[in-house]
C-alpha cells in the first residue's frame, strides 16, 4: 500500500511540475484590423473590424471614442449600434475573436473627401488588452493604402475554418462571407457560365433529360457525387485554376433543348454524400440579358424559379437553395484581389479538399506574381524590380505555394507575392503566420504588404 501511495505522489509532483512548465499564454490584444480605411463616395457604408489575438471566454466590452474632422455625428454619418456621447459601446461575445460596427453615410449629404473620424479603442474588459493598433482613421473618401498587417477572419473551424475571406490591399479592407452561404455563381461577363461553390466541395453530375420534373434519384448513381479522402473525379468540380470553358456545367446554350439537368451535393469533401432527398437538381436556361434557373429537391415534381439578371459590378451573381433568393458573396470586382479559405482542390493529380488557398481576382483585373527571395528579398523589392516580374492573369498563382503542410509545417520563408491590383497599384505581399508551428492560429492566417508602386 505504501507503494502505491509513493508512486501516487510522485505522479502528482510530476503533474505539477509540468504544469508549473507550461508557457504562459501571451496577452489577448484588441486591435483594428488597419490604421485607416475609406468610405468611398458611392458607398452608403462600411463594416469596421476589430480582432482578438484568440477567441474570448467570456464576454468583453469595448469603449470606441470617436472623434470628427469635418462631419457631425448623426449629421453626416451615423452608427450601427448607435453611439452616444461619442462614444460606441461594443461587446465581444464569448466564444468570439471579433466584433464589428457598421459606419452609414446619411442620404443626400454631399462631402468633399476631406472629411474623417478616428474611432480610439478607449477601454477593454479584462482579460484583453489593448494592442498597437487602437485607432483607426476613416476618411470620408477612397484609400491607397501604404501597407498594412491583417489577420484575416477565418472564423470557427480551423483548418475547416467557416468563412472565405476576400481582401482588397488599396484599401486595408476584407470581408469574411459563409462558405456554405450560397450554392451558384452565374457569370456576369459574355459567356453564360454557372458556377459551384469549390468552397464547400459541392459535386454535380449530369442527366440526359432536359424535363426537370421527370428527374429522380433513379437517374443517377450518387456515389458518382463522392469527393474527398481520395474519392471524386475532376469533373465533377470546377475547375480550380479559374478556367470558364472547363465548369462542371456546361455553357448555357442559347437553344432551351441543348440544357441538360443536374444534380447537385450541396456540401462535400468528406467522401460522402447527402440523402437523395437533400440533393438538389437544377437546370438553366439563357435570357436576353441573365439566366433563368429551374431547381428542386431530387425526387420532388415541381420546381422553383428564380430569375438572375446580369450586372456590371461584380464578377458573379449569386444564389441560395435555402433562402430562395440571391445573396452577397464577393464584394464588387474592383473592390477585392485576393480570397482565402477552404477549397476543392488537387494534390499529386487527384481531387482533394483543404483549407489556406489564396487566389486572385483575375476575373477582375488583378494579376499576381511569386518571386523567391533568391532572386530579391521581400525588403529590397522595390519599383525598379517590378520590370523583371512576370505578372500572371491567373487565378491559383498563389494557391497553396505559400505554405507547407509537412515537414516544417508554416508559412514558407523562401518567397513572397507581388500583386496588381485592377487600378494599377503594386503591393508586395508575404505571409506572416497560420498556424500553431508558425506561431499563428488556423483560421486567421496573418499577411503583411507594402505599396511597392501607386497607380
Amino acid at each position: 500500500m505504501k507503494k502505491v501511495s509513493y508512486y501516487l505522489f510522485g505522479f502528482i509532483l510530476l503533474t505539477a511540475a509540468c504544469k508549473k512548465s507550461d508557457p504562459a499564454l501571451p496577452d489577448n490584444q484588441l486591435a483594428f484590423t488597419a490604421a485607416t480605411q475609406g468610405l468611398a463616395s458611392t458607398d452608403a457604408s462600411i463594416d469596421i473590424t476589430l480582432n482578438l489575438g484568440r477567441a474570448t471566454d467570456v464576454a468583453v466590452p469595448v469603449a470606441i471614442e470617436l472623434q470628427s474632422a469635418g462631419v457631425t455625428y448623426g449629421t453626416e454619418f451615423t452608427t450601427v449600434p448607435a453611439a452616444a456621447s461619442n462614444t460606441l459601446n461594443l461587446t465581444i461575445p464569448a466564444g468570439s475573436s471579433s466584433a464589428t460596427f457598421k459606419v452609414v453615410k446619411k442620404d443626400g449629404v454631399f462631402l468633399n473627401g476631406t472629411e474623417s473620424v478616428s474611432f480610439v479603442i478607449k477601454s477593454a474588459g479584462s482579460p484583453v488588452v489593448l494592442g498597437s493598433t487602437n485607432t483607426l482613421k476613416l476618411s470620408f473618401s477612397s484609400i491607397v493604402s501604404t501597407g498594412s498587417e491583417l489577420t484575416l477572419q477565418g472564423g470557427e473551424g480551423a483548418s475547416a475554418a467557416v468563412n472565405s475571406v476576400y481582401v482588397d490591399l488599396s484599401a486595408n479592407a476584407q470581408s469574411s462571407v459563409k462558405r456554405i452561404s450560397w450554392d451558384l455563381g452565374f457569370y456576369n461577363g459574355d459567356d453564360f457560365r454557372v458556377i459551384l461553390n469549390n468552397t464547400s466541395a459541392a459535386s454535380v453530375v449530369a442527366v440526359d433529360k432536359t424535363d426537370i420534373n421527370a428527374v429522380s434519384a433513379s437517374d443517377i448513381t450518387i456515389t458518382d457525387l463522392e469527393l474527398g479522402f481520395g474519392k471524386g473525379t475532376f469533373n465533377i468540380f470546377d475547375d480550380v485554376t479559374g478556367d470558364l470553358t472547363k465548369t462542371a456545367i456546361a455553357q448555357v446554350s442559347a437553344t432551351d433543348a441543348s440544357n441538360k439537368v443536374y444534380v447537385i451535393n450541396r456540401v462535400g469533401g468528406s467522401g460522402t454524400t447527402a440523402a437523395p432527398a437533400d440533393l438538389v437538381k437544377v437546370r438553366v436556361l439563357r435570357t436576353t440579358n441573365g439566366y433563368t434557373l429551374q431547381y428542386a429537391n431530387l425526387n420532388e415534381t415541381t420546381f422553383k424559379t428564380l430569375t438572375v439578371t446580369k450586372s456590371t459590378a461584380t464578377n458573379f451573381n449569386y444564389i441560395s437553395f435555402e433562402t430562395n433568393a440571391p445573396v452577397t458573396v464577393e464584394p464588387a470586382k474592383d473592390r477585392w484581389d485576393i480570397v482565402w479559405g477552404y477549397s476543392a482542390y488537387f494534390t499529386t493529380g487527384i481531387p482533394y479538399v483543404f483549407s489556406d488557398l489564396v487566389f486572385t481576382n483575375y476575373l477582375g483585373g488583378t494579376q499576381s506574381a511569386e518571386v523567391l527571395t533568391t532572386t530579391v528579398s521581400y525588403d529590397a523589392y522595390a519599383e525598379a524590380n517590378i520590370a523583371t516580374t512576370t505578372f500572371n492573369n491567373t487565378r491559383n498563382t498563389i494557391g497553396a505555394n505559400w505554405r507547407a503542410t509537412t515537414g516544417t509545417v508554416g508559412v514558407k520563408t523562401d518567397r513572397f507575392y507581388v500583386v496588381k491590383d485592377s487600378a494599377g497599384n503594386v503591393y508586395k505581399l508575404k505571409f506572416i503566420s497560420f498556424t500553431t508551428q508558425d506561431g499563428g492560429t488556423r483560421g486567421y492566417p496573418k499577411i503583411q504588404y507594402a505599396l511597392v508602386k501607386k497607380a
